[in-house]
């Protein structure tokens, strides 16, 4: 046997197999060493986190890669795939702490920082087998043996020379600055962190309008009044409301003074809004009066409250009017004199609220900076700690501290505790209810807006005035967006749009972590920060140590067992740039002075966005690799789209600031992967799906092809696993029955391509058609590998071996295997599937690692024709332009179509292409039409069985068509003009709409003018006339006679007997080529069909004889349409 042949078809099976295969010959291996020296394609490989499990959107994500990879490899490029790992940051931490369960409270007390590093060390790669096995069954070809981790000496050294270069440059400053950060995870945290999908969410919060009374000692003469006047702020974080020090108005914005009364107690008073939010805040239970006279004379009642406005001014006349402190837990430490006073900022709008912005500079950015600009400025609510240290009322936990009273203690979210102690009430409503009975809340409602959480631990961020270490990103803004401009985004839309318009207002990086288990701050400072040093290499730190050893501030040089210039991994092993070592670390400044090192750690995206140097040890080994471009900057990279403002952004970031160049070329930011509904996927909602169960049920190649042929890339997947079934069914079953067929026939010919291949021109018609549209897949199919867009290729490649390879190449060549002598027609019927099969297995192969490999093998074999041993070892098919005819192509598409037509009105009145039937009829436009159809006849004729094909030429009453607009198409561009285009539309008759058809484009008279439309903008279909079915494809009608004679109604019986007799020959095991005798016995209907088709019958089964009314026990008892017999079948 030449050919391996399958009972049935098994992915799972076939992808263990050739696993094996490819471990056994090396096989990977050998697909990057036959490439050595030839041009690379550089791929960054973005490093997971293992201490985490592999979910069904990471079998996504490789894949994408994965494709590209081998792609080029076949193309003949030197493809590396270095794998990574991300071991550093908040996800290892966090569960670190909940393994051992402490908080970073306990961390130097209950748990020395050396202790709980090496807990994160050992913790970090918990998952690597379970990564690598998932790498390994899904066929994503990556080399796990050596891989970069971020925790090892050489890659934290790489870091810290990037960092030296940015600091080189004057893009590094320390400053106290409002920043998003996290209580839950105590730490600061970066803006493109927060800018996380998902980080902000919608919320339902307690806001309150407070109202601020005041000063009566300086009052201005345009406010005085008998009452207190009152001005409204308004706020949606009312723990915020402690740390008032200042209320800001727009200098150019209206207010108004308006007289009412307090809905909760009742006071009359006068209240500052801005003029245009009247209506808004004093609404519902309240009403306008025209004169203060019936406000004097109102008795109060809470559900109907008068109010008056009295006057109007605007903003600027409010600057510096002092009020009385809302809540007076505690005053600022430093220049009290200066605080709760009305000052002028422009970024004050009248949206929403009162136009009044209630101003904590302690907690909010813009806050802060206004508070600074004001004269004299206005201080931040701090005071001062146990350690003498000015701090806000709300510690790093997210606590408030002792001097909030009866608040003291309590979490200011109650996100922030553990799920069982959250209180019934939180801050934000204690707070509410205080102001209100003390005639300070004006309003309190619930409110839904939208908030941001940390992106590690979901938990909300506070804004918290932080210490911190910053890159100026900023000032490089015009140059990344100008490298952007060079980058080929897949889809577009994420770079020129997102991406871009992140990168135009990107703010100054925070660097500062606040944790224990990353790559430390390189930096070492003096206790009054005059003095400081960046160190960029471990030589450079043993230098400055030994200069500390010699001023007495060290004992000994901790990294005495070092070797400057060593470079071997045994040298570096002893050596650890972990925080607990490196804070232990004294160096000597230029004076003479103790520097001790900063205690942040860097943000760990900054590690991952160091890899392209950092992998290779860069600058200190392998130089050339960046400097000479070998390995950078990076031809592909891809991520899910999640990672636009994360590793995307800091690998860009870093490579301008420190190299003046773009990072990678090409990106694909790869969409979500959703249930079947559209949900995000969950373990608490129970939809998340397994990868490993999915790869072993379905297999890897169908995960692969219906995850890339299902949606783009970048577009989200809603999984389903019902998909992956189908594209199993249809494309992978179509394929493997393709070749087993093909199989079946050349082992029974003994067919192993040893005769001279036949030249092309020489082919019969069909497979010369074949082959151009093999040629004209492989030009498109190669052109999409090269554009990014796997989905046009695989969608391609599923149509071309289900449309033209199975139902149309092999179904109408079927006779050529099966029948006849072993002569030309035959033998290039061989050699042309052969090569459709070994093509279409190159071209599936980056998507079908397996799969394809497997028949590729079973395909090559025996054939003596120097094939590799691997289809992934193979060159990439070159379309032969030579062999494209495009007329060709046409007139067989045109029999498609017309027999795909047919086909359908067949299903649709229920008549089975096993019953002929007598004609179709086919309005054409011309005698061209006439030609390309009558060229391909005899293959629509055998396809549809029908006995005729007839035309309609010019104009005839036989077919009545209909046009409508396309309504998806037009509707966007025309809208209000919809229905006369409709009108105009339903005038036309058959000639005009024929005319249409022929010339492609009409003119109609719309709005008063006169406009082209094309033949796309309408949908034309034909109707059903009596007798017959109507159904068309673009400009192709067909009209089908549904007609059935007593002659069809015997050949279909015939050909239904055949049917029968041959799944009978396939039951019994009997050789294809085995001849049998027939007998029948029953229904005498089923008796004259066989005797009036009697030479078909017997050819097509085989038969030498055939018996009637055979009185014998035994036989197959068949029944079909409401006929019954039985069949008797003797292997002669």
């Amino acid at each position: 046997m030449n050919f391996n042949e399958y009972k049935y078809l098994n992915l799972p099976k076939i992808s263990d197999e050739i696993l094996s295969y490819w471990e056994n010959n090396r096989i990977f291996k050998k697909s990057i060493e036959q490439s050595m020296g030839k041009t690379p394609y550089i791929f960054f490989e973005g490093p997971p986190s293992a201490n985490g499990l592999p979910g069904i959107h990471h079998v996504l994500a490789r894949s994408i890669k994965d494709i590209f990879l081998r792609f080029k490899t076949m193309k003949g490029f030197h493809v590396e795939r270095k794998a990574g790992w991300d071991t550093h940051g908040l996800p290892v931490e966090l569960g670190v702490e909940n393994s051992l369960g402490i908080t970073k409270e306990d961390i130097g007390k209950k748990i020395s920082v050396e202790d709980y590093n090496k807990e994160c060390k050992k913790a970090v790669m918990k998952y690597t087998d379970i990564w690598n096995d998932l790498t390994m069954k899904m066929g994503y070809w990556l080399d796990v043996d050596d891989p970069y981790i971020t925790y090892s000496p050489k890659y934290m050294e790489s870091v810290w020379w990037l960092l030296k270069q940015i600091y080189n440059k004057d893009l590094m400053y320390k400053g106290y600055t409002i920043q998003p950060y996290s209580p839950k995870a105590g730490t600061a945290i970066s803006s493109h962190e927060l800018n996380q999908p998902g980080t902000y969410q919608d919320i339902t919060d307690t806001t309150v309008t407070a109202q601020f009374k005041i000063a009566q000692d300086n009052i201005p003469d345009f406010l005085k009044s008998e009452l207190d006047v009152y001005i409204l702020a308004w706020t949606t974080t009312p723990w915020t409301l402690p740390s008032n020090t200042a209320l800001t108005v727009g200098p150019k914005i209206k207010y108004a003074l308006v007289r009412s009364f307090n809905q909760y107690t009742g006071i009359m008073a006068d209240f500052i809004v801005a003029e245009d939010l009247i209506s808004k805040q004093f609404s519902n239970n309240y009403y306008q009066l025209d004169n203060t006279e019936e406000i004097d004379k109102y008795e109060f009642n809470s559900k109907k409250i008068p109010f008056k406005k009295l006057k109007s001014f605007v903003g600027k006349k409010l600057e510096n009017i002092d009020y009385e402190q809302l809540l007076d837990y505690a005053k600022p430490y430093e220049n009290s004199k200066d605080a709760f006073r009305i000052i002028l900022g422009d970024f004050v709008t009248t949206t929403d609220g009162t136009g009044i912005v209630h101003t904590a500079p302690t907690f909010g950015a813009d806050d802060a900076l206004v508070a600074k600009l004001a004269t004299p400025p206005i201080p931040p609510m701090l005071v001062k700690n146990e350690n003498g240290d000015l701090v806000p009322l709300v510690d790093l936990q997210g606590r408030f501290r002792p001097e909030m009273g009866e608040l003291a203690g309590k979490f200011v979210k109650n996100e922030y505790y553990p799920q069982k102690n959250i209180p019934e009430k939180s801050v934000d409503v204690e707070i509410a209810i205080k102001l209100k009975i003390g005639n300070k809340a004006f309003k309190v409602e619930k409110y839904k807006h939208s908030y941001p959480n940390c992106w590690r631990t979901d938990k909300p961020i506070l804004y918290y005035p932080i210490d911190s270490w910053f890159i100026k990103a900023s000032s490089f803004r015009n140059k990344m967006v100008s490298l952007n401009k060079s980058i080929n985004w897949k889809p577009k839309s994420t770079g020129e749009g997102r991406f871009e318009k992140w990168l135009e207002n990107v703010n100054d990086w925070n660097l500062s972590r606040s944790r224990f288990w990353g790559v430390p701050l390189p930096i070492w400072r003096t206790e009054d920060g005059k003095e400081e040093i960046c160190i960029g290499s471990i030589e450079e730190l043993i230098g400055e140590i030994n200069k500390s050893v010699d001023c007495g501030f060290m004992d000994k040089n901790i990294f005495s067992k070092f070797k400057i210039n060593d470079l071997s991994d045994e040298n570096y092993s002893n050596i650890d740039l972990h925080k607990n070592v490196v804070d232990n670390i004294i160096l000597v400044s230029d004076s003479g002075k103790k520097m001790n090192r900063e205690t942040d750690l860097i943000d760990v995206w900054f590690d991952s966005g160091s890899m392209p140097y950092a992998q290779w040890h860069y600058p200190f080994e392998n130089k050339e690799y960046i400097e000479k471009n070998s390995f950078y900057p990076a031809d592909f990279i891809a991520e899910g789209v999640d990672q636009t403002r994360g590793w995307f952004y800091t690998l860009h970031a870093i490579s301008t600031m420190v190299f003046d160049s773009v990072s990678y070329k090409n990106v694909i930011s790869n969409g979500l992967v959703l249930d079947k509904n559209g949900q995000k996927m969950s373990k608490r909602l129970g939809n998340a799906v397994d990868p490993f169960k999915t790869l072993s049920d379905f297999g890897p190649d169908a995960t692969r092809w219906y995850m890339i042929s299902n949606s783009n890339p970048w577009d989200n997947l809603k999984f389903d696993l019902n998909g992956i079934d189908e594209v199993k069914r249809k494309f992978f079953g179509t394929l493997y029955n393709t070749y087993s067929f093909f199989a079946l026939y050349a082992n029974i010919d003994n067919f192993i391509f040893d005769e001279k291949e036949i030249n092309h021109n020489d082919k019969p018609e069909l497979d010369r058609w074949i082959i151009s549209e093999l040629n004209t897949l492989i030009f498109n199919v190669d052109n999409y590998y090269n554009d990014y867009e796997p989905t046009k290729a695989a969608r391609d490649i599923t149509n071309f071996v289900i449309d033209n390879l199975s139902n149309w190449y092999v179904r109408l060549s079927r006779r050529r295997f099966w029948k006849g002598e072993y002569e030309l027609d035959k033998i290039s019927a061989y050699q042309t599937l052969f090569t459709v099969l070994i093509d279409i297995c190159k071209l599936s192969a980056p998507i079908s690692p397996f799969f394809t490999d497997k028949m590729y093998l079973d395909l090559t074999r025996n054939i003596d024709k120097n094939f590799k041993e691997s289809v992934h070892l193979e060159n990439f098919p070159k379309s032969d332009g030579s062999k494209i005819d495009r007329k060709l192509e046409e007139k067989v598409k045109y029999a498609q179509i017309i027999s795909s037509l047919t086909l359908s009105l067949r299903a649709k009145e229920k008549i089975k292409v096993r019953q002929p039937l007598n004609r179709i009829l086919i309005p054409i436009n011309g005698d061209k039409e006439k030609k390309i159809i009558n060229s391909v006849s005899q293959e629509i004729k055998r396809e549809v069985n029908v006995k005729n094909i007839e035309y309609i030429e010019g104009e005839s009453d036989l077919l009545v068509k209909s046009i409508k607009p396309n309504f998806k198409k037009l509707g966007p561009q025309y809208g209000k003009h919809m229905k006369e285009i409709s009108t105009q539309i339903g005038l036309l008759d058959n000639s005009k709409i024929s005319e249409l058809e022929k010339t492609g484009k009409i003119d109609l008279f719309i709005n008063k003018k006169s406009i082209t439309f094309d033949i796309s903008d309408f949908d034309i279909s034909s109707k059903d006339i009596e007798g017959w079915l109507v159904a068309n494809e673009g400009n192709i009608t067909v009209a089908l006679d549904i007609t059935i004679d007593q002659e069809l109604m015997d050949e279909g019986v015939a050909r239904e007997i055949v049917s029968k007799i041959q799944n009978l020959r396939k039951s019994n095991n009997f050789e294809v080529t085995d001849r049998i005798k027939l007998g029948f016995t029953g229904d005498s209907k089923i008796k004259n069909a066989i005797i009036n088709n009697i030479e078909y019958v017997k050819t097509e089964t085989l038969s030498n004889s055939v018996n009637f009314d055979v009185d014998t026990k035994g036989g197959h008892e068949i029944l079909f349409d409401k006929l019954k017999t039985k069949i008797f079948i003797t292997k002669v």
